[in-house]
């Protein structure tokens, strides 16, 4: 036997398989380039609309007018895409991954080309909000997508790379944005999307090979996924608006965080009473039972918290206290970005090479815990030089780590792969927001 080995090597009983299942590739090797093609295109996609639009939001109020709705521009589309992961994981695991993921496409596509249509800064908003209802797929499908496609030892080096092109986005976006809104037009930021999606389309639709047969007498969770969306939205909207629009002691906040509270807990009691029933809950609260599972949600959720964090503190230490003059903040981030998807990729391939996991997620989270304790080092004297050193391990730190969680609970979790991986991308939105 041999294996992503249990104990020593940090991998479940569970996921204990024979060599030939660990190395026999299940698809022809053109299928999974050419899906592998498409998967990382929606990726990037999804992605880079977190980011894309950040810079060219002056030109977009310069135009639509609307400057009190500014952050609603992000936070619709934070909401929706948000929201639906956890819901399409389910969705995929009843309905087959290939349908879900073009049905997702799909909405995300209408959503950018709808947005760069919009005559109304109230429009944008809600074609922003569409939008995300496709996002929210793009992004979890591409995660399971590798978990079906690839054996377990080939899954490694794979979510490395999927979570390098994640990493990319974040280097991407705010200079793209900068660029297309200062050269072209602020609506390119969105119409960019439609002839890559359009090409990762006709992947999916005509190359993509099932993956997985939808069950027999499928039935949709809808009151779960009301129940689930009671408790996130408000839960989401409470840190978005929370010092920026209401005081965090206001009633406002307050009672956006208690209505989360309820609908939260009410979502969790009536999903463990339908798994009880041997119903099929849009998150399973059986999950949390797995020590390999939670733990690896509450890491993923750290994880998301350290890099938006860094992301979005980092740029203002620059120019507000070095006092470099950047054109945009994405040029300034791109030692962080450059190490975390090397760490990622080296990550996926050392996995896929040795088949142990366990030390290199640990070394790397230490690595990222010193990246983050050497910024407490910064201060007025500090120079460009200073932070960009503390990047490079910062972002050594994340890439080596971030995917690796991903993949234990893939191969901890078989059988259920849409539902853990979805969910596990739902904590990291919850922990960036």
């Amino acid at each position: 036997m041999s294996t992503i080995e249990a104990n020593a090597a940090g991998a479940a009983p569970r996921a204990v398989t024979s060599d030939a299942e660990l190395t026999t590739p299940k698809y022809s090797r053109e299928v999974v380039l050419f899906t592998m093609l498409a998967v990382m295109l929606v990726m990037l996609l999804a992605s880079l609309d977190q980011t894309i639009v950040g810079t060219a939001l002056p030109k977009i109020i310069a135009d639509l007018q609307g400057l009190d709705r500014l952050t609603w521009v992000t936070t619709a589309y934070l909401l929706t895409s948000t929201v639906m992961v956890p819901i399409y994981g389910k969705l995929s695991d009843l309905f087959g991954r290939k349908v879900i993921m073009i049905v997702a496409l799909s909405l995300f596509l209408i959503g950018s080309a709808t947005s760069g249509a919009a005559q109304t800064m109230n429009q944008l908003i809600a074609f922003r909000g569409f939008q995300g209802l496709g996002a929210g797929g793009l992004m979890s499908m591409a995660i399971a997508t590798v978990g079906d496609l690839f054996t377990p030892r080939e899954r490694a080096k794979w979510q490395g790379a999927i979570m390098a092109v994640f990493s990319l986005a974040f280097i991407l976006g705010p200079t793209a944005g900068g660029y297309i809104a200062d050269h072209w037009s602020w609506r390119w930021v969105f119409y960019v999307n439609l002839p890559l999606g359009v090409v990762a389309l006709f992947v999916l639709i005509f190359l993509m090979p099932n993956l997985q047969q939808a069950m027999k007498n499928a039935r949709i969770d809808f009151i779960g996924a009301a129940l689930l969306i009671v408790g996130t939205v408000p839960l989401l909207l409470g840190f978005s608006l929370a010092n920026v629009q209401w005081d965090w002691g206001s009633w406002q906040i307050i009672g956006l965080f208690a209505v989360a509270v309820v609908g939260l807990t009410a979502f969790f009691v009536y999903e463990a009473r339908m798994e009880r029933l041997g119903e099929k809950p849009i998150v399973s609260p059986s999950l949390f039972k797995d020590n390999i599972f939670t733990v690896s949600a509450l890491v993923t959720m750290m994880a998301g918290m350290a890099m938006i964090g860094s992301i979005s503190f980092i740029p203002l230490f620059l120019q507000g206290v070095v006092g470099v003059s950047a054109t945009n903040s994405g040029t300034l981030l791109i030692p962080l970005m450059i190490t975390a998807m090397g760490g990622s990729v080296v990550s996926g391939l050392l996995v896929s090479r040795f088949g142990k996991y366990k030390v290199i997620a640990l070394v790397g989270a230490t690595v990222a815990i010193l990246g983050n304790a050497l910024l407490l080092t910064l201060n007025a004297h500090s120079t460009q030089r200073d932070v960009e050193i503390i990047m490079l391990v910062l972002g050594l730190g994340m890439g080596t780590s971030m995917s690796l969680f991903t993949l234990i609970v893939q191969n901890a979790m078989p059988n259920r792969i849409g539902e853990s991986s979805s969910a596990l991308t739902f904590f990291r939105q919850i922990g960036s927001t």
